[in-house]
């Protein structure tokens, strides 16, 4: 007979610095046992206080393992220490379990390996800092075999996160959950037992307890438990996404005692997890994406137990605000248009299933389509088979947290706190018409309501009041009402983000006091001192505590230059507006841009995400204290590239270009700035007394002792080449020359940025030469003019604003005209569509200019549909060609109109998914930026322009991807879209070397066309 273990002693989370933990101690060990990071200054324990959820612990320290050593080590310091410890894969967690006062792990920097991929048992052994589309990415060579279950952020959540949380997503319904997936896990428990555990025969559980020691301890205590609580245990609800509490049936012997998967979805209240060996499966071949039609939300769910007849890979809800919200956002909109309209709807309520079936062939999924259709009888129905449509609309659910968190048009702001629920998926449609009243009975109808409808399980974000005492009071009572609701319809109330502590004190709601004995006996077992995670799951923190706002928040609200119009002006609400999904720690560009620095460095302070984290940090004034002049938020700042990839890449829009810009404004008032903002900053001013004399000044920073003098009083990267300033003067070219074209299409004005009228005017030559080929007449601003760029990413705010408001007032009489204004260069044009209004305020002439500004491909494709000849190479072929998209394109313009207008033109083009080149203006020109700035391009792009055939054009429209690729030891040079435009209409071959053809070299001494 064994003895009953007792229940673990509570002790409480202690603060850092406390007397419980002497951190400085603490941290000195560890700097000397382990080989990775030691991170316990107050900016990285600010960066890591809160995840994706309500909740902000600021944590001890954190530990960036280089190897498994170093966990065991770290955990036993900690535990030498008397430390809590807590793993973190992605940090996107919704409850609260990433984060605590705790020494944090986080496993995804270095321990993210694949070690071994088994097609023929279908298995594959992972360390737990794996991004699960890593994993996907290499399996799928294997067969076609994957990881099943595939969570919203399966592009950048890791496989610790996923079993940790037993993780779900859209296609669970089809694999199961993560648990169902799992075969054995390697653990370390916090007195250093480590060992593998998994699936438990009897004679295997015999030999463990004849060898003795802590593990035979473990496995007696498991299996004394679950014999006890057998009954209980067995009476857990029965549904597809049970994923509150502990997963004790897997204990069990129908389920073959299997520890591993008991542990999954833990939390890391219990156990660290350092490597996963998991089970793959033959992914189906062909996909049809069905989209349904119905009034309402509820009546979309009533259709789920029909359709779930047919198995579908996945079936997903979504109601109308999902829609509306991303429609006022600009969303997604091709996709959003796709999307079938119920029949006699009135406008109000409409609710839409997407049905993935999948299969071996097409045959066999259409028809199964065409009997469930018959099946459901009359609905509004669209069938997609492409792949391209079909990503369109699984970005739109995807996208839903982001979509939802911040709702538009100056609504609430929606949070998580009851974003998980899950009930037997035949009763879902009754269970969100009573949701629904309880929503409505609070005040919550803004909120949301989507999810994995297949299987039950409904997302939403609500929007609570955090901020005020009533209105955390009416937080908790509705998510009391929301837990009593689901336990009434017998359902989970987390379906795949886990309890954590937003929901860890309602277990006994849903099992009663009996089983959440049983959890905390569970966790007793492998951390009886309760220093795994405290505070979660089990003996959990009130879900009202420890908020990230709370009725005490009082953020600093500080004068700033932009006005941050999305933000309601403030600051503090823009520094908030990251709702920690975690999108910009994608470890590729992956068809975006954010973000750049993370894909290189792999740190948390160099995503979007964690330097959103440390402006909030700063302004809320406690763990980080030094305001504007926060040296380590401006580190943090530091690598950020400015690419405004996030401006379009983050579900909320996060512009921390912008922030950035508005950060350096401050923290440089009244001192000395970084030599690079004197010498790059002010480079239109150089430019222009450049031109006095610009053989002699090419001569001067290109001589091998005085050019590197002029690098090193700019603070310019010695290994960089300085731009050589154009031999003429564009502007005086353009004076000297009769007007061409005809005008019938009418008047542009051709915006003269500084790096294409004074460093490659053969590229504004081009522009005029097209444009008045095709019946415009083009013409200049007078007088000097610049749209501040340099000024803005240096955080020069208040020269970049004196120089706007002057360019504003030039360009007025053109802009009262109607006349378009065309832009060349993408960075300068983003700035007029863009950062113009947010610096000058409400101003009718800029926002005249946000208007009328395009780029050349909108002004030729979108507004005027023009027909033009098609380039050829000397063969008469089509050229091939490979395009890199600039970052402010990308973010700030679009680029459909240049994909249309480069297939207008006759080139078969590769677009690469390369994200940003990794100069980015004056980034890359500093010595202390190089290494990320090449690291950055050599992901995809320069790798790309190598191995492109000498024949092939490389397209590039910003300036500096173009000085990126030339500098790379490419051995090309790329192509403006213009001089590919004014080439074509010449009926200029491409040649064999489509540059030397097409293109006039910056270096050139003279300007033709």
């Amino acid at each position: 007979m064994t003895t009953l273990l007792p229940a673990p002693r509570v002790r409480a989370a202690r603060p850092a610095g406390g007397a419980d933990v002497d951190v400085q101690g603490l941290a000195a060990a560890l700097r000397q046992r382990i080989r990775g990071g030691v991170r316990f200054d107050d900016g990285t324990r600010a960066l890591y206080a809160t995840d994706a959820s309500n909740y902000r612990q600021v944590p001890i320290g954190v530990v960036v393992p280089r190897t498994f050593d170093d966990v065991v080590a770290t955990v036993a310091t900690c535990r030498e220490y008397g430390a809590p410890v807590l793993s973190r894969g992605g940090g996107t967690s919704l409850a609260g379990e990433c984060c605590n006062v705790a020494v944090v792990m986080d496993f995804s920097k270095h321990l993210n390996a694949i070690e071994s991929i088994d097609p023929r048992h279908r298995r594959a052994v992972v360390q737990t800092g794996l991004v699960l589309d890593q994993l996907n990415a290499a399996t799928r060579h294997h067969g076609g075999l994957v990881f099943g279950p595939k969570p919203a952020t399966h592009s950048h959540c890791t496989i610790g996160g996923m079993v940790g949380n037993n993780s779900c997503g859209s296609t669970a319904q089809w694999s199961g959950t993560t648990a169902a997936n799992v075969e054995r896990l390697e653990i370390l428990t916090y007195d250093g037992e480590r060992m593998w555990v998994g699936e438990t025969s009897d004679e295997e559980y015999r030999q463990i307890l004849a060898a003795g020691g802590r593990r035979a301890e473990i496995y007696r205590a498991v299996r004394d438990l679950r014999d006890r609580y057998a009954e209980q245990i067995r009476a857990f609800p029965s549904l597809p996404r049970r994923i509150s509490g502990y997963n004790l049936p897997a204990l069990l012997p129908e389920h073959g005692m299997n520890l591993a998967q008991a542990l999954v979805g833990t939390e890391s209240t219990c156990v660290t997890v350092l490597r996963a060996q998991l089970r793959l499966l033959p992914e189906p071949p062909k996909h049809i994406l069905v989209l349904m039609a119905f009034p309402d939300i509820a009546a979309a769910a009533d259709a789920v137990p029909t359709i779930n007849r047919y198995s579908p890979m996945a079936l997903e809800g979504l109601d109308d605000k999902l829609i509306r919200y991303e429609g006022e956002e600009h969303m997604r909109p091709e996709a959003l248009r796709l999307l079938p309209e119920p029949t006699n709807h009135t406008g109000r309520g409409a609710a839409w299933l997407m049905v993935d079936i999948g299969s071996d062939s097409v045959e066999e999924a259409r028809d199964r389509i065409h009997r469930m259709l018959d099946d459901l009888g009359d609905v509004d129905v669209k069938v997609f088979d492409d792949p391209e449509h079909q990503e369109q609309l699984w970005a739109v659910r995807e996208g839903g947290l982001g979509a939802t968190a911040r709702t538009p048009g100056g609504g609430p702001d929606a949070w998580p706190g009851w974003e998980d629920s899950a009930v037997p998926p035949e009763r879902l449609g009754d269970y969100l018409r009573d949701f629904q009243r309880l929503l409505h009975r609070h005040g919550y109808d803004a909120a949301s309501l989507y999810g994995h409808f297949g299987d039950g399980c409904l997302h939403t974000s609500i929007p609570f009041d955090l901020v005020t005492a009533d209105g955390v009071a009416d937080f908790r009572a509705f998510v009391e009402q929301a837990a009593d609701l689901v336990s009434r319809y017998g359902g989970s109330y987390s379906g795949e983000h886990g309890d954590g502590q937003a929901r860890g004190e309602l277990l006994t709601r849903m099992y009663g006091p009996d089983v959440v004995q049983a959890f905390e006996e569970f966790k007793a077992i492998f951390d009886p001192d309760n220093r795994m995670n405290p505070g979660k799951v089990v003996h959990a923190n009130p879900l009202d505590g420890q908020l990230r706002l709370g009725a005490g928040y009082s953020p600093a609200e500080p004068a700033t230059y932009f006005r941050y119009s999305g933000d309601s002006g403030s600051f503090s609400r823009a520094a908030l507006r990251c709702a920690g999904v975690g999108t910009c720690r994608r470890p590729e560009p992956d068809k975006g841009v954010m973000c750049p620095s993370y894909q290189v460095t792999g740190d948390e302070e160099h995503s979007t995400r964690g330097r959103s984290r440390m402006l909030f940090e700063m302004l809320r004034g406690e763990t980080i204290t030094g305001g504007w002049r926060e040296q380590s938020v401006a580190d943090a700042l530091d690598l950020c590239l400015a690419c405004k990839g996030c401006k379009r890449d983050c579900p909320m829009h996060v512009d921390m270009a912008t922030y950035k810009a508005e950060f350096l404004a401050h923290h440089y008032a009244g001192r000395m700035r970084p030599r690079s903002h004197y010498s790059l900053g002010w480079l239109p001013v150089a430019a222009r007394l450049a031109m006095l004399a610009p053989g002699l000044t090419n001569a001067v920073t290109h001589a091998p002792v005085l050019g590197g003098l002029v690098k090193r009083l700019g603070g310019i990267d010695p290994q960089r080449d300085m731009p050589r300033f154009a031999g003429a003067s564009f502007q005086r070219w353009m004076r000297n020359r009769a007007p061409g074209g005809t005008g019938l299409r009418g008047r542009v004005l051709l915006w003269p940025d500084t790096f294409t009228t004074y460093l490659s005017p053969g590229i504004a030559a081009a522009a005029v030469g097209a444009l008045e080929a095709v019946g415009f007449r083009v013409e200049l601003p007078r007088g000097p003019v610049c749209c501040g760029l340099t000024w803005i990413s240096t955080g020069q705010l208040g020269v970049a604003r004196r120089v706007l408001r002057r360019t504003v007032d030039t360009l007025a009489p053109w802009l009262r005209a109607g006349v378009p204004v065309v832009g060349l260069e993408p960075s300068c044009t983003s700035v007029f569509r863009g950062d113009t209004l947010e610096l000058l305020g409400h101003n009718q002439d800029a926002l005249r200019l946000r208007k009328q500004t395009r780029t050349l491909a909108e002004l030729l494709v979108a507004d005027h549909d023009i027909a033009l000849p098609e380039l050829r190479g000397e063969d008469g072929d089509r050229p091939h060609a490979i395009s890199q998209t600039h970052c402010h394109h990308h973010a700030v313009l679009g680029h459909d109109a240049d994909v249309e207008l480069q297939r207008r033109v006759g080139l078969d083009v590769e677009q690469l998914a390369s994200g940003c080149c990794g100069l980015a203006g004056d980034f890359g020109m500093t010595p202390e930026h190089r290494d990320v700035s090449l690291a950055v391009g050599e992901q995809v792009l320069l790798p790309a322009v190598r191995a492109a055939a000498p024949d092939t054009l490389i397209l590039a429209d910003g300036f500096s991807c173009r000085t990126q690729i030339e500098e790379a030891g490419t051995g090309r040079h790329a192509l403006h879209l213009a001089e590919v435009v004014n080439a074509a209409l010449r009926g200029v071959p491409a040649g064999e070397r489509p540059e030397h053809a097409l293109s006039v070299r910056p270096e050139a001494r003279a300007v033709r066309t």
